[in-house]
């Protein structure tokens, strides 16, 4: 495998093109465990009929995991975004149907969103208070079994050269809620400090899927805690608003 064109830079992974392949390389001290759950993951949205690179090998380079895919020719939204801040409207309804419709997929082995909540809010260094709140909070959610990314973002999502949407990175995918993986995606364009994008998107969201805006943030304490658990500094004092708000207007 070539590792000579690095086309991106990633915590913990370094990603390469070799012709018409992506390598996705992890550092050394990356677990087994998860590269093996992001293939899994992976291939189980490739056959539950939703537009992912083609996986091709699971390999070890140098002591080191990665994960080899097809090459997908494009551009992400949020590049077409940034190039092109008029279309925002447009390039936002366009970036909400492609999560609706996959939200409308099924990958009944991919795993359970809500005992993935369980298990973030229990690592999370909150008061036990505030964990049996968010836990109550949990338990009285909808559950569902919609495919869920996790990471659902502009940047996740590469437009070819045919108008053809595939969706990156799916490390966090599991199988639950539309609305909490709608909460997270308000979440991360906020942390990242697009608000105004976030407001959008989440009034868009909503109309499309005819959901209360109310019931998305009523996910925001849960999603919000499980964030928290990547210990960033620079979130810490937003996240934690957001775990102490009970309710949003």
């Amino acid at each position: 495998m070539n590792l000579e064109n690095k086309i991106a830079k990633r915590i913990n992974k370094d990603i390469y093109r070799d012709g018409n392949n992506v390598i996705k390389l992890f550092s050394e001290t990356y677990a087994k465990s998860d590269v093996l759950n992001e293939a899994l993951n992976q291939a189980r949205a490739e056959e539950a009929g939703i537009a992912v690179p083609q996986l091709l090998e699971v390999a070890k380079i140098n002591n080191r995991w990665a994960i080899v895919s097809k090459y997908v020719e494009g551009e992400t939204l949020a590049h077409f975004i940034k190039q092109d801040p008029e279309k925002t409207k447009q390039y936002l309804e366009r970036f909400v149907d492609i999560q609706l419709d996959m939200h409308s997929k099924k990958a009944p082995m991919l795993c359970n969103h809500t005992d993935k909540m369980k298990r973030k809010i229990e690592q999370t260094d909150l008061d036990a208070a505030t964990r049996y709140d968010l836990h109550s909070r949990l338990r009285a959610m909808p559950k569902h079994n919609k495919v869920c990314h996790g990471d659902f973002n502009p940047s996740n999502i590469v437009i070819t050269p045919e108008d053809k949407a595939y969706i990156l990175d799916w490390s966090h995918a599991t199988q639950g809620n539309a609305s909490a993986d709608a909460a997270r995606t308000y979440l991360l364009l906020t942390l990242e400090g697009n608000t105004e994008l976030a407001d959008q998107y989440l009034h868009l969201f909503c109309k499309k899927s005819r959901t209360a805006i109310p019931y998305v943030q009523s996910w925001l304490p849960i999603v919000a805690a499980s964030q928290s658990v990547k210990c960033k500094p620079e979130e810490k004092e937003i996240l934690s608003h957001w775990i102490d708000v009970a309710d949003y207007e």
